[in-house]
This record gives structure tokens, C-alpha cells and sequence, in this order.
């Protein structure tokens, strides 16, 4: 297994820094499954997949280095051939290590990027569910996601993020969380934008009011639903994400995209943000007339997410 050096994780530098790649295109087989090929490069590396309901291909991605330090590049291209289904989990936290101050050669740090990119054909289905994601304090994270989607394609993606390990007292301090995530549709008539969504936290905005307000957890669900939904339906999912939400610890909020929906999580803890997702999650399979999502193997949840009565 590939590790960080210890020096480099220390100060927060990596001089050469990792070019990790995953480049996997998925395609149905002649039984109705789902399968895979491509590859990935060090330090980012492919576990065994599994195969889910209706033939799913849920296919765990590792991160051998145990998180990045400035200088890292990870790059993921995710590619479905028609009515092809997967499922991309990570299997564990990513996590992102101090960088601003810890060398005295660069002290102002260097970013730590992760560009992904997904291409969806017609009647595809992606679910793109990585485990949270730790920004250390003096940490700098670019994060740039891309998704292309056929006309009645389907993208479902969280996206949970601790700004520094607070167990520890930290914060994020003078590091920085940057995050961009556009999502466009093809159409016969031509292309339009689902959602273009920027985000970034640093300096002031942790506490500000129209910030994080000094919370130290922030996460988000987007679904682009493959058919325009009906107001019936968008008003009973959102009714009952709201109602999945009441016993959760912190702050959040659901509201309907141009075909599909946008859920924001703020708070003080990436669990309740993780149970409240995985609500979601299974609200949107339901409402898709398919099966129950369980949470993948690799995933370390001992509790159940759902709580004691999902109706």
C-alpha cells in the first residue's frame, strides 16, 4: 500500500505531489447487469464491486495515500454507455491535510485539487456517494465536478464536508474549501444548465451569518431527475424530506430544481448530515419505483440511518 512520506505530510507540502487518475467507462452485459472497464493509477486504486439491485454495478474507490497535502491532483472520469447503472462509493473519509504555514519554503501553502468529470448516456444512472470529506486546519481544497447528462439520464450526488477535526478543538483557520459543481443537460433542441453551483469557505465566512455560523459541517445532495417531476410529486418529496429531518441535529433545508431537487445540510455533525442523505436517497428511489437503497458495505455505519419509522 502507498503512503504519504512523513515529511511531506508534517508540513503540509508535497514537492512532487500525487497525479492519481481513475478513467472507467460502464456498459450493460448480456444479462441485464452493469459492468466495468478502465483503470485507475496510484494512489487512487479499484476494490471489488458488487452488484446491487436491478443489476447495479456498486463499485468502491480507495484512496491508498490516506488523504492529500498541497500539490495532490486526483482526477475521475466516470463514463455510462446507455441505460447502464452504478454506484461510486470511496471507502473512507478523504482526508485533506494542513497546508498554509507549514513550510517555510511555501508558506502561503499550495491547493490540493480533485477534478471529476461524468458522462451520462441515455436512460443512464449514477449515484455518486463518497463518504464525507475532513479539511484539517491551514488546509486548501479545489474541488471541480462535472456532469454531462442525456436528456432522461439520471445523476444523484452528496457531498458532506468537515472543516477541521473538531473533536480536536480545530478549525478550518487560515485553509480554504472551494467547490464547484455544474450539471448539464443535452437536449434535442440543444444543451441547458441544470445547476451551477460555487461555493467557498474561508476567513470570514465560517461565522458569518450568511456563512457557516460557526458551524463546523456542511453538506449537500443534488438529484437531476431523468423526466420532468409533477408538482404532486415534488411537493409530497419535499414534504416528506422535511418530516425525515425533525429528530436530526441541525440545520436543513430542501427545495426544487428545474428537474429535480437541492438539499442543504448545516450543522454540527456529518452523521446527522449522512442519516438525513441517506433519507433522501431512499425517498428518490421510491419515488423512482425502485428498490430500497441499503448503504454500501464499505460504509462504517453501525446505526441504523433511517431511524426508528421511515413512513
Amino acid at each position: 500500500m502507498a503512503s504519504v512520506p512523513l515529511a511531506s505530510s508534517q508540513a503540509g507540502i508535497n514537492p512532487c505531489g500525487w497525479r492519481g487518475t481513475a478513467d472507467l467507462q460502464f456498459q450493460l452485459d448480456g444479462l441485464g447487469c452493469t459492468s466495468f472497464q478502465g483503470g485507475t493509477t496510484a494512489p487512487l486504486k479499484l476494490l471489488r464491486p458488487f452488484k446491487g439491485s436491478a443489476g447495479r454495478c456498486e463499485l468502491p474507490l480507495l484512496h491508498t495515500a490516506g488523504g492529500l497535502v498541497g500539490g495532490d491532483q486526483l482526477a475521475i472520469k466516470l463514463e455510462l454507455a446507455p441505460n447502464s447503472c452504478a454506484l461510486i462509493t470511496s471507502v473512507a473519509a478523504q482526508k485533506i491535510y494542513g497546508t498554509r504555514g507549514r513550510s517555510r519554503l511555501d508558506p502561503n501553502g499550495r491547493w490540493a485539487e480533485i477534478k471529476l468529470q461524468s458522462k451520462l448516456a441515455a436512460g443512464a444512472d449514477l449515484e455518486w456517494l463518497p463518504q464525507e470529506t475532513v479539511v484539517f486546519e491551514g488546509g486548501l481544497l479545489q474541488q471541480q465536478h462535472r456532469v454531462e447528462l442525456a436528456e432522461n439520464a439520471s445523476w444523484l450526488g452528496i457531498d458532506v464536508v468537515r472543516l477541521g477535526r473538531t473533536a480536536r478543538g480545530e478549525t478550518l483557520g487560515s485553509g480554504c474549501w472551494r467547490s464547484s459543481l455544474e450539471i448539464r443537460r443535452h437536449l434535442g433542441s440543444g444543451a441547458r444548465w441544470e445547476l451551477v453551483d460555487r461555493l467557498q469557505i474561508e476567513g470570514n465566512s465560517l461565522n458569518a451569518a450568511h456563512g457557516l455560523q460557526g458551524q463546523p459541517v456542511l453538506g449537500s445532495l443534488v438529484w437531476a431527475a431523468p423526466n420532468p417531476l409533477d408538482q404532486k410529486e415534488i411537493k409530497q418529496l419535499l414534504l416528506q424530506a422535511r418530516q425525515n429531518s425533525l429528530e436530526l441535529e441541525g440545520e436543513m433545508a430542501i427545495s426544487q430544481l428545474p428537474q429535480g431537487v437541492i438539499a442543504r445540510y448545516l450543522g454540527p455533525s456529518s452523521q446527522a448530515a449522512r442519516f438525513w442523505f441517506c433519507r433522501l436517497w431512499t425517498r428518490i428511489r421510491e419515488l423512482r419505483c425502485l428498490d430500497t437503497p441499503t448503504p454500501p458495505r464499505v460504509w462504517p455505519i453501525q446505526e441504523n440511518p433511517y431511524g426508528r419509522n421511515l413512513n
